[in-house]
């Protein structure tokens, strides 16, 4: 096992030099940059000042003193293209961040004044507490669901199950988000829970039982929105595992021996069954963690690492975007290990050492 754990180390170097390059890469080709946001910002700000020292007139009549009607100077475009770096070549670019990432220095944002490490901690919180409520309701409703569906498979009840199942999965998260906001939001029905964010705004003010009432209360829509994807998945894969564990010949021994069905269920299938669920656990949550966080906080408002990325993404903010996209990769990577290494420890009979390299 551990010269597995070594092999897998030591492949997560290329494979997240081979994600930042790609997307590193492909930003070269995107219209628009930090310089070209700055620039836009300043001749928007002269434009409007303009439009108030003429009186409401337009731009571009030629009677403006202003310097942003003109343009401005070459050696502050120059200035600028230098406090960001763009006065080097990409490649070498590339290898001078990838050089401060090694260090875990991702530098400080274009546009926010804090660093990328402080801003990344400061967020990351709220996702984790949505990642991690999501997961709990997912395997708490999932599981129980599976198993019955398993237990009576072919049934009444397992059919129209899965069909809520399969039209529930088709139904994209962020359009079940505004559906829940429109109907118990204040949206044209039911005014029962907040509209966004995780807090009211006298939080602080309240006792200890009326924080985590508030919190509780702030956080049901957006891990129900973010729960409906990842409790399709889960419970039609507890119950296809317990079918095929029910399915096997030691089941059929067992009740040969006359064991009684829940002796056989309980006490050989669903611990054999289990093993994959649990073993997938970590990989379930940062599943749920990378692919929900971005719409459901944007739709919600809430302040975390996807909303964080998007706004990087639209202000072109390099450092919080590269950032974010090389500590995800490491998460990610590692998580995948972990993954791996579960498996092992809950079922011995798993061994990844013997795989072929």
């Amino acid at each position: 096992m551990g010269a597995y754990i070594i092999r897998r180390i030591l492949l997560m170097i290329p494979t997240l030099l081979g994600i930042m390059i790609v997307n590193f890469a492909l930003v070269q080709f995107v219209p628009g940059g930090p310089i070209e946001q700055i620039l836009s910002q300043l001749d928007e700000a002269s434009s409007a000042t303009d439009r108030i020292a003429g009186g409401g007139s337009e731009v571009g009549t030629g009677s403006s003193e202003y310097q942003g009607a003109k343009g401005l100077p070459d050696d502050f475009i120059a200035d600028l293209e230098r406090q960001f770096g763009f006065d080097k070549p990409p490649v070498e670019r590339f290898f001078l961040m990838m050089g401060n990432y090694l260090r875990f220095d991702f530098g400080e944002s274009y546009f926010r004044s804090i660093s990328v490490t402080d801003l990344v901690l400061e967020k990351m919180p709220v996702s984790i507490t949505l990642g991690l409520w999501t997961t709990l309701l997912a395997y708490l409703v999932s599981i129980p669901m599976g198993v019955r569906k398993a237990v009576r498979d072919g049934s009444r009840f397992d059919t129209w199950t899965s069909a809520v199942i399969i039209m529930a999965y088709a139904i994209p998260g962020f359009l079940f988000a505004i559906l829940l906001l429109v109907v118990f939001a204040g949206g044209s029905y039911l005014k029962w829970f907040p509209l966004r964010g995780l807090t009211s705004e006298d939080f602080s003010e309240l006792s200890l039982f009326g924080q985590a009432t508030d919190y509780l209360w702030h956080i049901v829509l957006p891990v129900l929105a973010n729960t409906i994807a990842a409790f399709a998945t889960l419970t039609l894969l507890t119950k296809n595992s317990f079918l095929d564990e029910i399915k096997k010949q030691y089941v059929m021994t067992a009740r040969a021996k006359g064991l009684s069905e829940g002796r056989v269920f309980y006490g050989h299938v669903f611990r054999n069954a289990m093993l994959i669920i649990i073993a997938g656990f970590p990989g379930a949550f940062i599943a749920i963690f990378f692919s929900g966080s971005l719409i459901i906080e944007i739709v919600f408002s809430l302040d975390g690492l996807g909303r964080l990325g998007f706004e990087a993404a639209v202000d072109r903010d390099y450092p919080v975007l590269f950032g974010t996209l090389y500590v995800f990769g490491i998460l990610g990577l590692f998580v995948n290990l972990i993954s791996d290494i579960t498996y092992t420890l809950v079922d011995p009979r798993i061994d990844f050492e013997s795989r072929e390299t």
